[in-house]
Parts: structure tokens; C-alpha cells; sequence
């Protein structure tokens, strides 16, 4: 993929946010509204898109090599646990909002924004990982996150775990495992239904750009150098370490870009269910989101160019 490709491609992303800015700024969609869209989109047309990638044929994946990208998303994962219990006195952020770093370390957008933009810079195949990083991510989540955020309070749900992205994500996994080929017509609709994911969930983003207040994110230090460690140096870290261990190229990338995604909104919507404080994790959400667009553009340029050896 060469450098003019991915920028191409963000531009199309950024046109797609752009137009959510604008609907939410002439009130064609407002809080009600984008609440709504957001359930579609996570319940129904991410779920769809993710199936409809491993029925088209386009994932092929051995049985040693799934289960290669299983032990790798699992290593992924401890290894942002393990992050997430450092990043706080790294930062040096109060006692207070410590947990508030560890969930913004752990759990970023690799779904609302990490599979429209999977889909949009990578080939097919990447999409497996993604798959592995949603499952582990929602097992962590109802497990490590909330006991997290709750300070030890709240209990561990498992039945939380069975969301309808997760149920999804494992049926691909199985369809892609038992090379699973189901009649047409269920594969038409699943195509149809997840194609409207992509434009959905990035003009939703823009929705939330717009109503965010990203400027107090701007002027917070510790928040700078928290993007400059989780949406630069992690995703660096991961690119050259898959590298080293002779990842395949497509791998490799597909875990680097769920890396370098911002932070995700489902600790936020937790802390509000909770009444926790909110305003580190609202201004982290925002100011991670927009810078995001950048960094990502100038990381899968870099992991691409020909210098690193990247080709897909």
C-alpha cells in the first residue's frame, strides 16, 4: 500500500466525519438521535460487517494460523493490562483519576472506529484480527474493566460478555475455522446490512466531534503525553515487535492499526451508569478521536512506506 492510498483513504474517512459535523451543526441530529444511531450501528451493522467478512471468502486463515492471531491478540491485551497499570504514575495523574488512565489504556474504539477503518485501509483478511480483539476486548471489559472502574465495588458480569458484536465475532471465528458457506441469500443481506457500517459510524463520530468540548483536552499536558505513549509508541512497539517474531505482513498491521485506536466510549458509558466523575474520560474520548486521525495517517504511512519493508 503505498503513502498516496492511505491518504486517500483517510480523506474519504475525514469527508464521511465532516458530514456528521454538519448534520449535528444544523441540528438534523441531535443527542437523541445519534443514541439511537449508535445502538444500529453496535448491535446490528458492525455485527453484520464483521460476519460478512468472513463469508465472503476473503478471510483465509489455517487452523494454526487462527490460532496463531488468538495467542497474539491474548499477548496484546496482558500486555495493555499491564501498560494500564503503569500509564498512571508514568503520567503522574492523581490518585484519583488513576483508574480513568488504566481504562483509557486498555479500552479504546476498536470497534465504533476500528472496523470501518479496518475496512478501509487494509485488505479483507485483516479484518480476523479485529474479530480476535472484539472478543477479548468484551471479556476483559466486563471482567478486568469494570472491577477496575468500580475500585473492586461492582462485581464481574459475564452475561454482559454476550453482546451482540461478541456473538458475532465468535460465529466468524467458527464460519472462518469450519470454512462454514451458508446460502446466498444470508450472505446478500449480511453484505448489505454491514455496508452501511462505514458511513454510519464515521458520520456518528463526527456527531460526537462536534458536540465534544475537545479544547479542554487540548490544554491538558498529561493528556498529551498520554496520546504521545498509547497512539505512538505502542503502536510502534507492536509493529516492530510482531515484526521481529515474523508476524505476516497483513498480521502485523491489522494489530498495529487496532493499536493505535482512541479512546473507546464504553468506560465512559459505564462511569455515567455508575455516577462516576466523567471528565476525564469525555475529554480523553474527544481529544484522542481527533488526534487519531492524524496519528494513524502518518503511522500507516510509516509501517507502509518502503523503507520498512510492508507490503500488502
Amino acid at each position: 500500500m503505498s503513502s498516496t492510498i492511505v491518504i486517500e483513504q483517510m480523506c474519504v474517512i475525514l469527508i464521511l466525519v465532516s458530514i456528521g459535523v454538519y448534520l449535528y451543526k444544523r441540528k438534523i441530529v441531535d443527542k437523541t438521535v445519534s443514541q439511537r444511531i449508535s445502538v444500529i450501528i453496535i448491535d446490528i451493522c458492525n455485527p453484520a460487517m464483521i460476519l460478512a467478512s468472513a463469508l465472503s471468502g476473503g478471510i483465509k486463515a489455517g487452523h494454526k494460523e487462527l490460532l496463531t492471531a488468538i495467542l497474539i491478540g491474548f499477548a496484546f491485551y496482558l500486555g495493555l493490562v499491564i501498560l494500564g497499570a503503569l500509564i498512571p504514575f508514568i503520567l503522574r495523574s492523581g490518585k484519583a483519576s488513576r483508574r480513568f488512565y488504566t481504562m483509557m489504556t486498555v479500552y479504546t474504539n476498536i470497534g465504533f472506529i476500528g472496523i470501518p477503518v479496518t475496512k478501509a485501509l487494509l485488505p479483507e483478511k485483516a479484518m480476523l484480527y479485529v474479530v480476535i480483539c472484539n472478543v477479548i476486548y468484551a471479556l476483559l471489559f466486563y471482567t478486568h474493566g469494570i472491577t477496575v472502574l468500580s475500585e473492586g465495588r461492582e462485581k464481574m458480569n459475564l452475561k454482559n460478555v454476550f453482546s451482540p458484536g461478541t456473538i458475532m465475532a465468535v460465529i466468524s471465528l467458527l464460519v472462518i475455522w469450519f470454512d462454514l458457506k451458508p446460502p446466498a441469500v444470508i450472505s446478500s443481506s449480511v453484505s448489505h446490512i454491514g455496508n452501511a457500517t462505514v458511513f454510519l459510524s464515521m458520520a456518528l463520530l463526527g456527531v460526537n466531534i462536534a458536540r465534544s468540548k475537545v479544547g479542554e483536552g487540548f490544554r491538558d499536558i498529561r493528556l498529551w503525553g498520554f496520546i504521545l505513549i498509547r497512539l505512538i509508541m505502542v503502536p510502534v512497539g507492536v509493529f516492530f515487535l510482531l515484526r521481529a517474531v515474523g508476524c505476516k505482513d497483513v498480521m502485523v498491521l491489522g494489530f498495529s492499526l487496532m493499536a493505535m485506536m482512541p479512546v473507546g466510549n464504553l468506560p465512559l458509558i459505564q462511569a455515567e451508569k455508575t455516577g462516576e466523575e466523567t471528565e476525564t474520560l469525555s475529554k480523553a474520548i474527544a481529544m484522542t478521536t481527533l488526534v487519531s486521525m492524524a496519528t494513524i495517517t502518518l503511522l500507516m504511512i510509516l509501517f507502509t512506506s518502503k523503507g520498512i519493508g510492508i507490503t500488502i
